[in-house]
Order: C-alpha cells, then structure tokens, then sequence
C-alpha cells in the first residue's frame, strides 16, 4: 500500500530510543522526512544514521523538551530546515513512578513537565504550519491512563490528559481538516522495558507472569507493531479518522481478563 507520505516532514519527539526509533525509521521508508528530537544526541545522531544509510532522509534536534522555549525553537528549527511541517508524533516520555504517597507536589508538577506539558507547547508552536499542511497530530498515550498502574499518579495524569487533549484538538482543528488521533501501547518490548526486566531479582519469572496476562498470542507488542499504526494514521489512507483513541496492545487493556 502506497501511503503517500513523500516529502512529507514529521517531527517525532524521543524518537531516537523504542517506540519512538520505530516511529521515526518506519516514517522514513515510507519516504517521509524525519526530524528526530530528543535529549539524547548521541542516540539521536546514530538513529539518523541508520535512517540514512537506508537511503531515507532525518536529521535531529538535541532539545530538553520540558522547556517551552526550547520547543519553540525546534518548530522554528524544523521549519527553516524543511520550509513544512505535515505532522507531530508526540511521544517522548518516561513512567517516572511519581506516586501519591511517597511523591511530592514538586515531583507531581515535573513528571507533567516531562509527560504531558511539551504535547501541548509543540502543537501550539506548531499549529500555524500544520494549519497550511492540513498536517496530522499523533499522541502516544499508554495504557495506564485507563488501567491505572499504582505508584505512578504524574506518569498516569499525564496520560489521561494526552487521551483528554487528542479529543479536544481534534474537536477544536475540525475547521483546519487537522486530524488528531492517539495510538496507546500497553506491553512494549523495548530496550528500556527490557533492563526494568533484568533490574528484578527473578526477570524470568516476572516476564512470564507479564506475557501470560496479554490475551493475543501471549506476547509483548513489538514497537515496529506500534509504529505501523502511527505511520498508517499519519498517511492520507486515514483520511476520515480523527479523535479516536486507538488501542494497539493485544488485546491487554479492554478483552475479558479470564481470556489470559
């Protein structure tokens, strides 16, 4: 399937690392231009790279997205560098395990900075072109937002607020023909998961008490899983979706827990 997404530019945010390399090479062989932003540079740098040397086309932005300015800049960046925007895949984030009994409002407030507040500042800086382009807004939501986890009410509120504002963006950008959608992860097997994993006194045991509670095929998604979905809602193929929050998890979130 054609996607049509040549010289198309989409800024993907953490997308040097799991979901968001993913996202970002997957972007890049259905001929997109990839601007990779992240606070990584070396991670951002080899991702670009690999995007390269397969004959696609990124470049990054090292860029600490918890401040407001310094996403202004990367639109700003963007935009001189490409002269377009035709999407924004919001994505970087970390489960940061701010809890409410042990946390602190400070703590609350920052884990926000970290996971929800930049969704919103590069969506407002980036609006303007997007509006041009008839571009694509897509959220990275987790799982958590509707399950709940324990001990992790910033990581948490921050979600639900993501599934709230993809809702209220695709409302309020209806006049634009601006889509707005999310994709939620539940289960994703990426390297981060994978040193939680091996941080545990008994990995083994817990991967398989994890794996036998996702009910399709009794396995992890796999990012490039997650990545189809976001690729395929960023392309014209989509063209009359909006507003939806798409669960892409096996089944994890809503499917009968005596199935697993």
């Amino acid at each position: 399937m054609n996607l049509d997404l040549n010289n198309k530019v989409f800024i993907v945010t953490g997308g040097a690392k799991g979901i968001g390399a993913a996202i970002s090479k997957t972007l890049a062989a259905e001929g997109a231009i990839v601007m990779i932003a992240g606070r990584g540079k070396a991670d951002n740098a080899r991702v670009v790279d690999e995007i390269v040397k397969s004959k696609g086309r990124a470049s990054d932005q090292t860029v600490e997205l918890v401040n407001a300015d310094a996403c202004k800049e990367l639109v700003q960046f963007t935009m001189e560098k490409y002269g377009r925007i035709d999407g924004l895949i919001n994505n970087a984030g970390v489960n940061d395990s701010i809890d409410l009994e042990h946390g602190s409002p400070e703590k609350f407030v920052q884990s926000l900075q970290k996971n929800l507040l930049h969704y919103y500042n590069l969506a407002h800086f980036a609006l303007p072109y997007l509006k041009k382009s008839k571009g694509v807004i897509i959220n990275i939501g987790s799982k958590v937002a509707e399950t709940g986890q324990g001990h992790t009410s910033g990581y948490a509120a921050a979600k639900g607020g993501v599934n709230a504002l993809t809702r209220e963006w695709a409302a309020e950008l209806l006049p634009y023909s601006i889509r707005v959608n999310a994709v939620i992860p539940a289960e994703v097997w990426t390297p981060l998961y994978e040193n939680w994993i091996n941080s545990l006194p008994d990995p083994k045991t817990k991967l398989e008490q994890i794996v036998s509670k996702i009910p399709f095929e009794k396995r992890f998604t796999t990012s490039e899983e997650i990545a189809d979905m976001v690729v395929f809602l960023a392309s014209g193929r989509s063209s009359h979706t909006t507003g939806q929050i798409i669960y892409v998890d096996g089944g994890y979130t809503h499917l009968d827990r005596s199935l697993s």
